[in-house]
């Protein structure tokens, strides 16, 4: 019988030398880079997460940290890099991908749990070592298990506000979005913003605790509140912004030249009074959030899209948290316009399916049809239905 043959799509290190398959990145000089910055801020370890500020399901290219230092282009995946070790962890859907694309610098570990990264990290770390990451790119729960894993162990975990991915990645990075953000038109939200804001005050005064302020850092939320929409992530209708709504002001956090005129407009409408929205920088949240945090306040967020380093801006005692903000509590319950317009999407959707069954049905005998060309004809006829702004997620298209 014939010998099996030796898979050449994955790395193998053992060999002299390794052998890389043709999808594999080159990392050697962006560790380099990244252990030189580390050296710098007196780093020991500087864990990598596939997330961005926001905890968003998917993310920007300019938030593809993991992607451009590891090679590794799943959507989900956790780095540790040492002065001298390097290693990936993720799970089993991504493990034989991980192995196409890592070079030899990279070991990867087939779990995901953080007791196993903190394992590694005891090991690689010497006691009276600091563990640093970016507080922005952590769920407040994730903050807390790496906090656990380190606890007693002589580590310091050390946050850093400078994100050092981003210092090592350099002028390579990719740009911000610059594409405008734009007012979804009132068919589509039967409910004006100015309705949404009054609802959520109103859930502030009849909370128990009776919270000044509401922080929103999930890009849906503010998306939603403000009846806006961008496409600064692919597939998802979102742009990048923070919003802190009190009593009395509304604060929104975005890059303010993006908004279309008539998005301003909506914006500006109930200037001045408490329906006026005050642009403010993106990237000036965390400095707004300390000041307001210094008077007799008490801040209302959602644990689960919050960073951990937005919430240790606030103080303990100033804190309401749920799961979930209010708005996004709000927002899961869909008004009658809403309701509407979501079967009319999915009817237009149904049509678009039911031309590609019955191009299917016609076309696979012919056999000229592989499953990429399947996937761009489907997108084509979604694309040709009546309000489309493109899919909600890649294609995944398989057969036999």
């Amino acid at each position: 019988p014939q010998a099996p043959s030796t898979r050449n799509d994955i790395r193998d290190c053992s060999a002299d030398p390794p052998y890389l398959p043709p999808m594999a990145t080159n990392t050697t000089a962006r560790l380099a880079t990244l252990r030189g910055t580390m050296g710098t801020h007196g780093t020991h370890a500087y864990i990598v997460p596939s997330t961005d500020a926001h905890m968003s399901e998917y993310i920007s290219e300019r938030d593809a940290r993991l992607g451009w230092l590891t090679g590794f282009t799943g959507s989900a995946g956790t780095a540790v890099v040492t002065q001298d070790k390097a290693a990936l962890w993720t799970d089993s859907r991504y493990w034989t991908q991980a192995e196409r694309e890592l070079d030899c610098n990279w070991e990867l570990q087939r779990t995901t749990s953080i007791e196993s990264i903190g394992t590694w990290i005891l090991k690689a770390v010497p006691v009276g070592g600091n563990v640093s990451l970016d507080p922005f790119l952590f769920s407040i729960d994730t903050w807390n298990s790496y906090s656990r894993a380190l606890h007693g162990s002589g580590r310091t975990l050390l946050p850093l506000e400078t994100n050092l991915v981003d210092q090592a990645w350099g002028d390579q990075r990719p740009s911000p979005s610059s594409s405008k953000i734009y007012s979804l038109p009132a068919e589509f939200t039967g409910s004006r913003w100015q309705e949404k804001v009054a609802t959520i005050r109103q859930r502030m005064e009849q909370h128990v605790r009776r919270p000044t302020a509401v922080l929103l850092s999930g890009l849906e939320e503010t998306a939603w509140l403000f009846n806006l929409r961008g496409d600064d992530i692919p597939y998802n209708p979102v742009f990048y912004s923070y919003t802190l709504l009190t009593n009395t002001t509304i604060s929104l956090f975005v890059e303010g030249s993006r908004l279309s005129a008539a998005a301003q407009e909506a914006l500006s409408s109930g200037c001045p009074g408490p329906l006026c929205v005050e642009l403010q920088e993106y990237g000036q949240v965390s400095a707004h959030l300390r000041h307001y945090t210094q008077g007799n306040v008490t801040v209302w967020l959602g644990t689960e899209y919050t960073t951990y380093g937005l919430y240790s801006i606030i103080p303990q005692e100033k804190l309401l948290e749920e799961n979930y903000s209010p708005v996004m509590t709000a927002k899961a319950v869909k008004n009658t316009q809403e309701q509407e317009m979501l079967r009319a999407a999915h009817v237009r959707d149904a049509v678009a399916v039911i031309q590609y069954l019955l191009w299917l049905e016609k076309t696979v005998p012919q056999g000229q049809v592989d499953e990429f060309l399947g996937a761009q004809h489907i997108d084509a006829l979604r694309r040709a239905q009546e309000h489309s702004h493109g899919p909600s997620f890649q294609s995944i298209s398989a057969s036999g």
